[in-house]
């Protein structure tokens, strides 16, 4: 009996000691190891305090943030993940045409009789491309000044 008990208090002895002996984790640890986590996305950082990471910082989309959050949860020693980032706004970006297709139009029909020419819209500006013969060149550029269609690009090649 008396073996029993040493023994029960011995192993109780040894497990009171190896749980006080189990390291806890620093902030400047945990600040390492978290701002390794964050490298990943240029525009967030975070800080760790008594063992919780604040995130902040701008996200392109929902997903990636929810991301970091669970990898920065996923570091033994962070007890929390305080969220203080922000999502993108959207990019918006118009693809409306400078040129009038009214204009456009009148141009491409000034040039039906050149099967040849292309009357395209690039980077904004009305664009003629294709192989025309010295008189068709002339030809073309006369019908299309007289249709005051504002800036207007001859690419094309006189042969």
């Amino acid at each position: 009996m008396k073996k029993t008990l040493a023994m029960a208090a011995l192993a109780l002895a040894v497990s009171f000691g190896s749980i006080a002996c189990k390291k806890k984790v620093s902030d400047a640890e945990l600040q390492t190891q978290a701002t390794t986590v964050v490298t990943s996305n240029p525009n967030a950082s975070v800080e760790v305090k008594d063992g919780a990471a604040h995130l902040s910082g701008t996200f392109a989309d929902e997903a990636s943030r929810d991301a970091m959050i669970a990898s920065l949860k996923a570091i033994p020693g962070i007890k929390d993940v305080h969220d203080m980032s922000t999502i993108a706004a959207p990019v918006v970006v118009e693809t409306t045409s400078a040129v009038d297709p009214a204009v456009q139009q009148k141009v491409t029909d000034a040039v039906k009789d050149f099967p040849s020419v292309k009357v395209e819209v690039i980077n904004g500006e009305l664009t003629l491309t294709g192989n025309v013969s010295p008189e068709q060149a002339r030809k073309i550029k006369m019908s299309v000044d007289a249709l005051k269609a504002g800036k207007v690009n001859y690419n094309y090649t006189v042969k």
